[in-house]
Protein backbone atom coordinates (compact mmCIF):
# COMPACT_ATOMS: atom_id res chain seq x y z
CA UNK A 1 0.00 0.00 0.00
CA UNK A 2 2.72 2.11 0.76
CA UNK A 3 5.05 1.96 -2.53
CA UNK A 4 1.18 2.37 -4.08
CA UNK A 5 0.95 5.90 -2.64
CA UNK A 6 4.73 6.62 -3.56
CA UNK A 7 4.54 6.17 -6.65
CA UNK A 8 1.35 7.85 -7.10
CA UNK A 9 3.37 11.00 -5.07
CA UNK A 10 6.14 10.64 -7.42
CA UNK A 11 4.52 10.36 -10.45
CA UNK A 12 5.94 11.07 -14.47
CA UNK A 13 5.04 14.99 -14.85
CA UNK A 14 4.99 13.67 -18.80
CA UNK A 15 2.61 11.35 -18.08
CA UNK A 16 -0.55 12.17 -20.80
CA UNK A 17 -3.35 14.25 -19.67
CA UNK A 18 -4.82 15.75 -22.61
CA UNK A 19 -8.73 14.33 -23.43
CA UNK A 20 -9.77 14.70 -26.83
CA UNK A 21 -11.71 17.82 -26.15
CA UNK A 22 -8.09 19.85 -25.03
CA UNK A 23 -6.75 18.27 -28.75
CA UNK A 24 -9.26 19.37 -30.18
CA UNK A 25 -8.85 22.77 -28.50
CA UNK A 26 -5.22 22.70 -29.91
CA UNK A 27 -5.94 21.97 -33.42
CA UNK A 28 -8.06 24.92 -34.11
CA UNK A 29 -5.56 27.29 -33.18
CA UNK A 30 -2.72 25.49 -35.82
CA UNK A 31 -5.44 25.18 -38.34
CA UNK A 32 -7.05 28.44 -37.88
CA UNK A 33 -3.26 29.99 -37.95
CA UNK A 34 -2.52 28.01 -41.32
CA UNK A 35 -5.52 29.22 -42.47
CA UNK A 36 -4.86 32.66 -42.29
CA UNK A 37 -1.79 32.41 -44.04
CA UNK A 38 -2.99 30.61 -47.05
CA UNK A 39 -5.44 33.75 -46.92
CA UNK A 40 -3.47 35.95 -47.34
CA UNK A 41 -1.03 34.16 -49.41
CA UNK A 42 -3.52 32.90 -51.91
CA UNK A 43 -7.25 34.14 -51.99
CA UNK A 44 -6.50 37.87 -50.13
CA UNK A 45 -4.80 41.07 -50.96
CA UNK A 46 -1.75 39.13 -52.07
CA UNK A 47 1.53 40.19 -50.90
CA UNK A 48 3.45 40.84 -54.60
CA UNK A 49 5.93 42.87 -53.42
CA UNK A 50 9.06 42.44 -51.04
CA UNK A 51 7.48 45.77 -49.68
CA UNK A 52 3.73 43.84 -49.05
CA UNK A 53 5.46 40.66 -48.16
CA UNK A 54 7.33 42.28 -45.10
CA UNK A 55 5.69 45.50 -44.29
CA UNK A 56 1.99 45.07 -45.39
CA UNK A 57 2.14 47.69 -47.47
CA UNK A 58 2.12 50.17 -44.66
CA UNK A 59 -1.65 50.02 -44.16
CA UNK A 60 -1.73 48.01 -40.63
CA UNK A 61 -3.57 49.63 -37.74
CA UNK A 62 -2.31 50.42 -34.61
CA UNK A 63 -4.14 48.20 -32.32
CA UNK A 64 -3.31 44.95 -34.28
CA UNK A 65 0.33 45.86 -34.94
CA UNK A 66 0.33 46.68 -30.52
CA UNK A 67 -0.71 43.04 -30.10
CA UNK A 68 1.58 41.09 -32.54
CA UNK A 69 4.09 43.23 -30.61
CA UNK A 70 3.29 42.20 -27.45
CA UNK A 71 2.26 38.46 -28.63
CA UNK A 72 5.75 38.53 -30.31
CA UNK A 73 8.04 39.32 -27.33
CA UNK A 74 5.84 37.05 -25.15
CA UNK A 75 6.24 33.81 -26.13
CA UNK A 76 6.64 30.47 -24.43
CA UNK A 77 10.19 31.57 -22.90
CA UNK A 78 8.25 33.96 -20.63
CA UNK A 79 4.82 32.21 -19.86
CA UNK A 80 7.19 29.25 -19.06
CA UNK A 81 9.81 30.69 -17.53
CA UNK A 82 9.06 33.28 -15.92
CA UNK A 83 6.27 31.99 -13.55
CA UNK A 84 9.31 29.18 -12.37
CA UNK A 85 11.87 31.71 -12.34
CA UNK A 86 9.55 33.93 -9.60
CA UNK A 87 8.85 30.71 -7.87
CA UNK A 88 12.20 29.92 -7.11
CA UNK A 89 14.27 33.29 -7.25
CA UNK A 90 11.42 35.60 -6.98
CA UNK A 91 8.94 38.22 -8.34
CA UNK A 92 12.35 40.59 -9.64
CA UNK A 93 10.19 40.52 -13.39
CA UNK A 94 7.76 42.94 -11.23
CA UNK A 95 10.42 45.61 -11.38
CA UNK A 96 9.66 46.24 -15.04
CA UNK A 97 7.38 48.48 -15.50
CA UNK A 98 9.67 50.82 -14.71
CA UNK A 99 12.39 49.62 -16.82
CA UNK A 100 9.63 49.95 -19.45
CA UNK A 101 8.70 53.59 -19.02
CA UNK A 102 12.15 54.39 -19.76
CA UNK A 103 12.75 51.76 -22.92
CA UNK A 104 9.30 53.30 -24.00
CA UNK A 105 10.21 57.08 -24.02
CA UNK A 106 13.79 56.30 -25.28
CA UNK A 107 12.27 54.82 -28.15
CA UNK A 108 10.17 57.63 -28.76
CA UNK A 109 12.63 60.37 -29.05
CA UNK A 110 15.96 58.45 -29.80
CA UNK A 111 15.04 56.03 -32.55
CA UNK A 112 11.99 56.13 -34.07
CA UNK A 113 12.12 59.25 -35.57
CA UNK A 114 14.90 58.05 -37.45
CA UNK A 115 14.26 54.58 -38.37
CA UNK A 116 10.50 55.04 -39.19
CA UNK A 117 11.83 57.62 -41.74
CA UNK A 118 14.03 55.26 -43.62
CA UNK A 119 13.43 53.53 -46.92
CA UNK A 120 14.88 49.95 -45.78
CA UNK A 121 13.82 46.69 -45.64
CA UNK A 122 16.61 46.07 -43.24
CA UNK A 123 17.18 48.63 -40.70
CA UNK A 124 20.94 47.94 -40.49
CA UNK A 125 20.97 49.56 -44.01
CA UNK A 126 20.92 52.61 -41.31
CA UNK A 127 24.41 51.91 -40.58
CA UNK A 128 25.31 51.35 -44.52
CA UNK A 129 24.53 55.09 -44.58
CA UNK A 130 25.74 56.39 -41.13
CA UNK A 131 29.36 54.21 -41.23
CA UNK A 132 30.08 51.97 -43.79
CA UNK A 133 29.22 48.59 -45.66
CA UNK A 134 31.34 46.98 -43.04
CA UNK A 135 29.56 48.12 -40.13
CA UNK A 136 26.32 47.02 -41.64
CA UNK A 137 27.12 43.45 -42.30
CA UNK A 138 28.67 43.11 -38.97
CA UNK A 139 25.88 44.10 -37.37
CA UNK A 140 23.49 42.32 -39.77
CA UNK A 141 25.90 39.02 -38.72
CA UNK A 142 25.22 39.70 -35.49
CA UNK A 143 21.37 40.02 -35.76
CA UNK A 144 20.84 36.59 -37.56
CA UNK A 145 22.92 34.48 -35.67
CA UNK A 146 21.42 35.20 -32.11
CA UNK A 147 17.84 34.99 -33.86
CA UNK A 148 18.73 31.49 -35.37
CA UNK A 149 20.70 30.90 -31.84
CA UNK A 150 17.13 32.05 -30.17
CA UNK A 151 14.67 30.51 -32.46
CA UNK A 152 15.50 26.75 -30.90
CA UNK A 153 14.82 27.45 -27.80
CA UNK A 154 11.36 29.13 -28.61
CA UNK A 155 10.41 26.02 -30.55
CA UNK A 156 12.09 24.12 -27.44
CA UNK A 157 9.95 25.59 -25.08
CA UNK A 158 6.72 25.16 -27.06
CA UNK A 159 7.07 21.51 -27.75
CA UNK A 160 8.12 20.34 -24.07
CA UNK A 161 4.87 22.04 -23.08
CA UNK A 162 3.20 20.09 -25.33
CA UNK A 163 4.78 16.95 -24.96
CA UNK A 164 4.67 17.39 -21.13
CA UNK A 165 0.61 17.36 -21.45
CA UNK A 166 0.58 14.36 -23.70
CA UNK A 167 3.23 12.39 -23.00
CA UNK A 168 4.41 12.44 -26.93
CA UNK A 169 8.48 12.51 -27.53
CA UNK A 170 9.99 15.90 -28.14
CA UNK A 171 11.81 14.42 -31.06
CA UNK A 172 7.88 14.32 -32.50
CA UNK A 173 6.69 17.28 -31.83
CA UNK A 174 9.28 20.06 -32.26
CA UNK A 175 9.44 18.87 -36.62
CA UNK A 176 5.20 19.89 -36.43
CA UNK A 177 5.58 23.06 -34.31
CA UNK A 178 8.19 24.25 -37.17
CA UNK A 179 6.64 22.90 -40.11
CA UNK A 180 3.27 24.58 -38.92
CA UNK A 181 5.14 28.08 -38.59
CA UNK A 182 7.55 28.09 -41.43
CA UNK A 183 4.16 27.24 -43.38
CA UNK A 184 1.88 30.03 -42.29
CA UNK A 185 4.91 32.39 -42.56
CA UNK A 186 6.19 31.88 -45.90
CA UNK A 187 2.90 32.36 -47.65
CA UNK A 188 1.67 34.92 -46.33
CA UNK A 189 4.70 37.41 -45.18
CA UNK A 190 4.10 40.12 -42.55
CA UNK A 191 0.25 40.82 -42.55
CA UNK A 192 0.00 36.82 -41.49
CA UNK A 193 2.25 37.14 -39.53
CA UNK A 194 0.57 40.18 -37.15
CA UNK A 195 -2.90 38.81 -37.91
CA UNK A 196 -1.83 35.18 -36.81
CA UNK A 197 -0.53 36.96 -33.63
CA UNK A 198 -3.45 38.95 -32.79
CA UNK A 199 -5.26 35.38 -32.94
CA UNK A 200 -3.29 33.59 -30.74
CA UNK A 201 -2.96 36.87 -28.13
CA UNK A 202 -6.14 35.77 -27.44
CA UNK A 203 -5.37 32.26 -26.81
CA UNK A 204 -2.19 33.16 -24.74
CA UNK A 205 -4.33 36.00 -22.55
CA UNK A 206 -7.12 33.15 -22.05
CA UNK A 207 -4.69 30.84 -21.05
CA UNK A 208 -2.92 33.37 -18.23
CA UNK A 209 -6.65 34.32 -17.12
CA UNK A 210 -7.77 30.68 -16.60
CA UNK A 211 -4.56 29.65 -14.93
CA UNK A 212 -4.47 32.49 -12.91
CA UNK A 213 -7.72 32.24 -11.58
CA UNK A 214 -8.18 28.33 -10.74
CA UNK A 215 -4.54 28.71 -9.23
CA UNK A 216 -5.41 31.27 -6.72
CA UNK A 217 -8.65 29.43 -6.22
CA UNK A 218 -7.18 26.59 -5.76
CA UNK A 219 -4.58 28.12 -2.92
CA UNK A 220 -6.99 29.86 -0.45
CA UNK A 221 -7.52 33.16 -2.61
CA UNK A 222 -5.10 35.98 -3.74
CA UNK A 223 -4.54 37.35 -0.35
CA UNK A 224 -3.12 33.76 0.81
CA UNK A 225 -1.29 33.93 -1.94
CA UNK A 226 0.36 37.28 -1.22
CA UNK A 227 0.97 36.61 2.07
CA UNK A 228 2.69 33.31 1.20
CA UNK A 229 4.90 35.12 -1.11
CA UNK A 230 5.67 37.98 1.52
CA UNK A 231 6.77 35.16 3.97
CA UNK A 232 8.38 32.91 1.48
CA UNK A 233 10.70 36.42 0.88
CA UNK A 234 9.49 36.29 -3.07
CA UNK A 235 8.57 39.82 -2.30
CA UNK A 236 11.80 41.16 -1.30
CA UNK A 237 12.73 43.27 -4.44
CA UNK A 238 14.37 46.53 -2.90
CA UNK A 239 18.21 45.41 -2.50
CA UNK A 240 19.99 48.65 -3.49
CA UNK A 241 23.27 47.43 -3.66
CA UNK A 242 25.05 47.78 -6.76
CA UNK A 243 26.82 45.12 -7.02
CA UNK A 244 26.35 43.57 -10.62
CA UNK A 245 26.97 39.55 -8.95
CA UNK A 246 23.79 39.78 -7.27
CA UNK A 247 21.22 37.88 -9.23
CA UNK A 248 18.07 40.10 -8.69
CA UNK A 249 18.93 43.90 -6.96
CA UNK A 250 17.35 46.77 -7.53
CA UNK A 251 19.82 48.30 -9.57
CA UNK A 252 20.71 45.25 -11.60
CA UNK A 253 17.10 44.55 -12.98
CA UNK A 254 15.95 48.06 -13.00
CA UNK A 255 19.15 49.28 -15.07
CA UNK A 256 19.36 45.45 -16.63
CA UNK A 257 16.11 44.96 -18.07
CA UNK A 258 16.21 48.58 -19.24
CA UNK A 259 18.95 48.01 -21.56
CA UNK A 260 18.25 44.47 -22.25
CA UNK A 261 14.68 45.47 -23.34
CA UNK A 262 16.09 48.45 -25.30
CA UNK A 263 17.90 46.06 -27.61
CA UNK A 264 14.67 43.81 -28.25
CA UNK A 265 12.34 46.79 -28.64
CA UNK A 266 14.63 49.75 -29.77
CA UNK A 267 17.10 48.92 -32.65
CA UNK A 268 15.31 44.88 -32.72
CA UNK A 269 14.45 43.98 -36.32
CA UNK A 270 11.07 42.62 -35.43
CA UNK A 271 9.78 45.47 -33.31
CA UNK A 272 10.87 48.55 -35.78
CA UNK A 273 9.48 46.42 -38.85
CA UNK A 274 6.01 46.14 -37.43
CA UNK A 275 6.33 50.03 -36.06
CA UNK A 276 6.78 50.78 -39.60
CA UNK A 277 3.89 48.39 -41.00
CA UNK A 278 1.86 51.62 -39.99
CA UNK A 279 1.02 54.65 -42.09
CA UNK A 280 2.00 57.34 -40.20
CA UNK A 281 4.27 58.08 -37.50
CA UNK A 282 1.89 58.90 -34.91
CA UNK A 283 -0.02 55.66 -35.25
CA UNK A 284 3.91 54.19 -35.04
CA UNK A 285 4.33 56.07 -31.18
CA UNK A 286 0.73 55.08 -30.44
CA UNK A 287 1.43 51.01 -30.91
CA UNK A 288 4.98 51.57 -29.23
CA UNK A 289 2.99 52.65 -25.93
CA UNK A 290 -0.01 50.02 -25.91
CA UNK A 291 2.70 47.59 -26.86
CA UNK A 292 4.72 48.39 -23.75
CA UNK A 293 1.17 48.25 -21.35
CA UNK A 294 0.49 44.80 -22.62
CA UNK A 295 4.11 43.82 -22.17
CA UNK A 296 4.89 45.42 -18.52
CA UNK A 297 0.40 43.45 -17.50
CA UNK A 298 1.78 40.42 -19.00
CA UNK A 299 4.73 39.62 -17.51
CA UNK A 300 3.47 41.04 -14.32
CA UNK A 301 0.78 38.48 -14.56
CA UNK A 302 3.21 35.43 -14.88
CA UNK A 303 5.35 36.31 -12.21
CA UNK A 304 1.64 35.87 -9.87
CA UNK A 305 1.38 32.66 -11.74
CA UNK A 306 4.47 31.98 -9.91
CA UNK A 307 3.58 33.70 -6.31
CA UNK A 308 0.41 31.07 -7.30
CA UNK A 309 2.53 27.88 -7.79
CA UNK A 310 4.62 29.04 -4.53
CA UNK A 311 1.43 28.98 -2.47
CA UNK A 312 0.12 26.01 -3.54
CA UNK A 313 3.98 24.11 -3.01
CA UNK A 314 5.35 26.42 -0.26
CA UNK A 315 5.34 23.20 1.87
CA UNK A 316 6.24 20.49 -0.92
CA UNK A 317 8.50 21.38 -3.52
CA UNK A 318 8.31 19.52 -6.73
CA UNK A 319 11.98 20.31 -7.61
CA UNK A 320 13.44 19.17 -4.00
CA UNK A 321 11.13 15.77 -4.82
CA UNK A 322 12.10 14.52 -7.98
CA UNK A 323 8.28 15.27 -9.54
CA UNK A 324 9.55 18.08 -11.83
CA UNK A 325 13.61 17.63 -12.96
CA UNK A 326 14.25 21.24 -14.27
CA UNK A 327 12.27 24.44 -14.06
CA UNK A 328 10.89 24.55 -17.44
CA UNK A 329 8.46 21.36 -16.21
CA UNK A 330 6.76 23.16 -13.07
CA UNK A 331 4.59 25.30 -15.33
CA UNK A 332 2.91 22.63 -17.11
CA UNK A 333 3.03 20.24 -14.26
CA UNK A 334 1.14 22.82 -11.95
CA UNK A 335 -1.72 23.08 -15.13
CA UNK A 336 -2.43 19.54 -15.48
CA UNK A 337 -2.26 19.44 -11.70
CA UNK A 338 -4.72 22.37 -10.88
CA UNK A 339 -6.76 21.63 -14.02
CA UNK A 340 -7.48 17.91 -13.58
CA UNK A 341 -10.86 18.40 -12.86
CA UNK A 342 -11.66 21.79 -15.63
CA UNK A 343 -12.32 19.39 -19.13
CA UNK A 344 -10.50 21.07 -21.51
CA UNK A 345 -8.07 24.06 -19.81
CA UNK A 346 -5.22 22.20 -19.89
CA UNK A 347 -5.88 22.38 -23.90
CA UNK A 348 -6.35 25.66 -23.98
CA UNK A 349 -3.14 26.82 -21.54
CA UNK A 350 -1.00 24.43 -23.97
CA UNK A 351 -2.44 26.02 -26.67
CA UNK A 352 -1.59 29.71 -25.40
CA UNK A 353 1.99 28.36 -24.60
CA UNK A 354 2.31 27.15 -28.33
CA UNK A 355 0.70 29.19 -29.51
CA UNK A 356 3.07 32.46 -27.92
CA UNK A 357 5.65 30.16 -29.60
CA UNK A 358 4.81 29.83 -32.87
CA UNK A 359 4.11 34.05 -32.97
CA UNK A 360 7.38 34.54 -31.95
CA UNK A 361 8.99 32.45 -34.65
CA UNK A 362 6.70 33.28 -37.40
CA UNK A 363 7.94 36.92 -36.42
CA UNK A 364 11.87 35.85 -36.55
CA UNK A 365 11.37 34.19 -39.44
CA UNK A 366 10.08 37.13 -41.55
CA UNK A 367 12.62 39.42 -40.32
CA UNK A 368 15.15 36.98 -40.73
CA UNK A 369 14.15 36.54 -44.28
CA UNK A 370 14.84 40.81 -45.06
CA UNK A 371 17.75 40.81 -43.03
CA UNK A 372 19.05 37.91 -45.21
CA UNK A 373 18.04 38.85 -48.40
CA UNK A 374 18.92 42.49 -48.47
CA UNK A 375 22.08 42.32 -46.55
CA UNK A 376 23.78 38.91 -47.67
CA UNK A 377 21.71 37.67 -50.85
CA UNK A 378 21.02 41.04 -53.21
CA UNK A 379 24.14 41.18 -54.17
CA UNK A 380 24.76 37.85 -55.68
CA UNK A 381 21.05 38.54 -58.06
CA UNK A 382 21.07 40.25 -60.87
CA UNK A 383 19.42 44.37 -60.42
CA UNK A 384 16.61 43.96 -63.07
CA UNK A 385 14.75 40.37 -60.15
CA UNK A 386 11.05 40.77 -60.60
CA UNK A 387 9.14 41.37 -57.17
CA UNK A 388 7.77 38.07 -57.87
CA UNK A 389 11.09 36.32 -57.82
CA UNK A 390 12.23 38.72 -54.56
CA UNK A 391 8.94 36.90 -52.96
CA UNK A 392 10.26 33.66 -53.98
CA UNK A 393 13.58 34.21 -52.73
CA UNK A 394 12.01 35.30 -49.35
CA UNK A 395 9.68 32.36 -48.77
CA UNK A 396 12.55 29.91 -49.56
CA UNK A 397 14.95 31.83 -46.80
CA UNK A 398 11.76 31.22 -44.68
CA UNK A 399 12.16 27.86 -44.97
CA UNK A 400 15.65 27.12 -45.14
CA UNK A 401 16.01 29.72 -41.51
CA UNK A 402 13.35 26.70 -40.35
CA UNK A 403 14.93 23.59 -41.38
CA UNK A 404 18.04 25.35 -39.48
CA UNK A 405 16.34 25.91 -36.10
CA UNK A 406 15.04 22.16 -36.25
CA UNK A 407 18.16 21.08 -36.60
CA UNK A 408 19.75 22.97 -33.15
CA UNK A 409 16.87 22.43 -31.15
CA UNK A 410 18.51 18.64 -29.87
CA UNK A 411 21.24 21.36 -28.01
CA UNK A 412 18.79 23.56 -26.49
CA UNK A 413 18.10 20.64 -23.31
CA UNK A 414 21.36 21.32 -22.03
CA UNK A 415 21.82 24.41 -21.92
CA UNK A 416 20.40 25.55 -18.20
CA UNK A 417 17.11 27.34 -17.24
CA UNK A 418 15.18 29.04 -20.25
CA UNK A 419 15.41 32.73 -18.43
CA UNK A 420 19.23 33.01 -18.02
CA UNK A 421 19.58 31.01 -21.36
CA UNK A 422 17.44 33.69 -23.38
CA UNK A 423 19.23 36.67 -22.01
CA UNK A 424 22.52 35.61 -22.44
CA UNK A 425 21.72 34.61 -25.95
CA UNK A 426 20.29 37.85 -26.85
CA UNK A 427 22.57 39.68 -25.10
CA UNK A 428 25.73 38.38 -27.31
CA UNK A 429 24.45 40.23 -30.38
CA UNK A 430 21.64 43.17 -28.59
CA UNK A 431 24.62 44.04 -26.06
CA UNK A 432 27.02 45.67 -29.42
CA UNK A 433 24.11 46.12 -31.86
CA UNK A 434 22.70 48.73 -29.03
CA UNK A 435 26.41 50.20 -28.26
CA UNK A 436 26.71 51.26 -32.48
CA UNK A 437 23.10 52.04 -33.22
CA UNK A 438 23.28 54.26 -30.34
CA UNK A 439 26.78 55.77 -30.78
CA UNK A 440 25.68 56.08 -34.71
CA UNK A 441 22.46 58.09 -33.45
CA UNK A 442 23.67 60.57 -30.45
CA UNK A 443 27.22 61.00 -31.25
CA UNK A 444 27.98 62.67 -34.83
CA UNK A 445 31.73 62.23 -33.85
CA UNK A 446 31.85 58.91 -33.91
CA UNK A 447 32.41 57.60 -37.51
CA UNK A 448 33.28 54.07 -39.24
CA UNK A 449 36.27 53.23 -38.07
CA UNK A 450 35.19 53.67 -34.22
CA UNK A 451 32.18 52.11 -34.50
CA UNK A 452 33.34 48.63 -35.71
CA UNK A 453 35.92 48.07 -33.56
CA UNK A 454 33.41 49.28 -30.87
CA UNK A 455 31.08 46.90 -32.17
CA UNK A 456 33.94 43.80 -32.20
CA UNK A 457 35.10 45.07 -28.76
CA UNK A 458 31.43 44.36 -27.53
CA UNK A 459 31.17 41.64 -28.85
CA UNK A 460 34.62 40.03 -27.68
CA UNK A 461 33.81 41.39 -24.27
CA UNK A 462 30.42 40.15 -23.62
CA UNK A 463 31.21 36.65 -25.04
CA UNK A 464 33.95 36.32 -22.94
CA UNK A 465 31.62 36.62 -20.12
CA UNK A 466 28.90 34.75 -21.28
CA UNK A 467 30.55 31.51 -22.70
CA UNK A 468 32.47 30.67 -19.94
CA UNK A 469 29.79 31.32 -17.38
CA UNK A 470 27.09 29.04 -18.62
CA UNK A 471 29.70 26.38 -19.01
CA UNK A 472 30.15 26.68 -15.30
CA UNK A 473 27.10 26.72 -14.44
CA UNK A 474 25.74 23.32 -16.16
CA UNK A 475 28.97 22.38 -14.60
CA UNK A 476 27.70 23.28 -11.05
CA UNK A 477 30.26 25.47 -10.43
CA UNK A 478 27.65 28.68 -10.42
CA UNK A 479 24.32 28.55 -8.52
CA UNK A 480 22.05 30.90 -8.42
CA UNK A 481 20.95 31.30 -4.73
CA UNK A 482 17.17 30.14 -4.31
CA UNK A 483 14.54 31.57 -2.16
CA UNK A 484 13.46 29.15 0.41
CA UNK A 485 11.98 25.64 -0.73
CA UNK A 486 10.71 23.20 1.73
CA UNK A 487 9.36 19.16 1.86
CA UNK A 488 8.01 19.48 5.63
CA UNK A 489 4.25 18.74 4.16
CA UNK A 490 5.30 15.80 1.56
CA UNK A 491 4.81 12.69 2.23
CA UNK A 492 7.18 9.65 1.76
CA UNK A 493 9.53 11.41 0.65
CA UNK A 494 13.57 10.98 2.12
CA UNK A 495 15.33 14.59 1.85
CA UNK A 496 18.78 12.60 2.20
CA UNK A 497 18.10 10.42 -0.38
CA UNK A 498 17.58 13.46 -3.12
CA UNK A 499 21.82 13.04 -4.62
CA UNK A 500 23.99 15.81 -4.91
CA UNK A 501 25.09 17.56 -8.39
CA UNK A 502 28.42 18.82 -7.59
CA UNK A 503 31.13 16.14 -7.18
CA UNK A 504 33.76 17.49 -4.23
CA UNK A 505 36.57 17.68 -7.05
CA UNK A 506 34.67 20.56 -8.49
CA UNK A 507 33.44 21.97 -5.52
CA UNK A 508 37.03 22.84 -4.42
CA UNK A 509 37.22 25.33 -7.87
CA UNK A 510 36.04 28.94 -7.64
CA UNK A 511 35.41 30.59 -10.90
CA UNK A 512 36.11 34.44 -10.93
CA UNK A 513 33.95 36.83 -10.01
CA UNK A 514 33.16 38.37 -13.81
CA UNK A 515 31.41 35.37 -14.33
CA UNK A 516 28.53 35.28 -11.77
CA UNK A 517 27.43 38.78 -13.50
CA UNK A 518 23.89 38.68 -13.38
CA UNK A 519 22.21 37.87 -16.32
CA UNK A 520 20.28 40.95 -16.18
CA UNK A 521 23.57 43.06 -17.13
CA UNK A 522 24.50 41.22 -19.93
CA UNK A 523 23.13 43.39 -22.42
CA UNK A 524 24.20 46.18 -20.62
CA UNK A 525 27.75 45.36 -20.26
CA UNK A 526 27.89 44.55 -24.24
CA UNK A 527 26.20 48.28 -24.78
CA UNK A 528 28.60 50.39 -21.97
CA UNK A 529 31.82 48.38 -24.07
CA UNK A 530 30.75 49.19 -27.42
CA UNK A 531 30.11 52.40 -27.03
CA UNK A 532 32.92 53.57 -25.11
CA UNK A 533 35.83 52.06 -27.52
CA UNK A 534 33.65 53.58 -30.29
CA UNK A 535 33.57 57.01 -28.89
CA UNK A 536 37.70 56.60 -27.78
CA UNK A 537 38.88 55.36 -30.93
CA UNK A 538 36.77 58.59 -33.25
CA UNK A 539 37.79 61.09 -30.96
CA UNK A 540 41.53 59.57 -31.36
CA UNK A 541 42.13 59.17 -34.65
CA UNK A 542 39.36 61.73 -35.63
CA UNK A 543 38.33 59.13 -38.44
CA UNK A 544 37.24 61.43 -41.61
CA UNK A 545 35.68 63.90 -38.86
CA UNK A 546 35.78 66.20 -41.70
CA UNK A 547 33.01 64.44 -44.08
CA UNK A 548 29.49 65.78 -44.71
CA UNK A 549 26.49 63.84 -41.92
CA UNK A 550 23.07 63.83 -43.59
CA UNK A 551 21.23 65.06 -40.21
CA UNK A 552 18.41 63.03 -40.77
CA UNK A 553 20.43 60.19 -39.75
CA UNK A 554 21.54 61.85 -36.18
CA UNK A 555 18.41 61.58 -33.81
CA UNK A 556 16.22 64.60 -33.39
CA UNK A 557 17.85 65.11 -29.96
CA UNK A 558 21.84 65.18 -30.87
CA UNK A 559 20.99 67.13 -34.06
CA UNK A 560 22.35 70.43 -32.31
CA UNK A 561 25.59 68.77 -31.82
CA UNK A 562 26.64 69.04 -35.57
CA UNK A 563 29.17 70.81 -36.86
CA UNK A 564 27.51 73.31 -39.45
CA UNK A 565 30.16 72.32 -42.15
CA UNK A 566 29.42 68.59 -41.97
CA UNK A 567 26.01 69.42 -41.90
CA UNK A 568 23.84 67.92 -44.79
CA UNK A 569 19.44 68.53 -44.80
CA UNK A 570 18.12 65.26 -45.01
CA UNK A 571 18.85 63.77 -48.68
CA UNK A 572 15.92 62.16 -50.89
CA UNK A 573 18.31 59.05 -51.00
CA UNK A 574 17.24 58.22 -47.14
CA UNK A 575 14.13 59.74 -46.70
CA UNK A 576 11.04 58.28 -47.14
CA UNK A 577 8.03 58.99 -49.77
CA UNK A 578 6.22 56.01 -49.39
CA UNK A 579 5.85 56.21 -45.38
CA UNK A 580 4.28 60.13 -44.48
CA UNK A 581 5.59 61.65 -41.31
CA UNK A 582 2.66 62.96 -39.10
CA UNK A 583 3.06 66.63 -38.74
Amino acid sequence: MINTTVSATLVDPTKPLFSWYDYILFCVMLVFSSVIGIYFGCFGSKQRTANEYLLGGNSMKPLPVAISLTASHISGISLLGLPADAYRYGGSFLLGGISMLFVTVATIFIYIPVFFDARATSMYEYLERRFDHKTRLLASFLYVLATLLANPVIVYVAALAFSTATGLKMHLVVPVVCCICVFYTSIGGVKTVIWTDAFQFIFTVGALMFVFVLGVRSSGGFSEVWTKALNGERLNLFDFSPDLTKRDGFWVVIVGLTFHWMGTVSIHQTCIQKLRSVPTYAESKLSLIWYGIGLVVVKAVCVLIGFVMYAKYASCDPLTTKKVTKNDQLVPYFVMDVAKDVPGLSGIFIAGIVSAGLSTLSASLNCLAGTIYEDFLSKFLPKNITEKTKCTVLKLIVITTGIVCLAMNFIVDHLGAIIPLNMAIVAISNGPLLGVFTVGLLFPRVRAKGAFYGAVTGLICISSIVIPAKYYQSRGLIKDITKPLSTESCQFFNESAVPSNVSSRLETFEPHSIFKISHFCYTLVGAVATMVVSIVISYLTNDKDDLPIDESLISPVSRSLLKKEVRIIGTTQYRSVDIPLDS
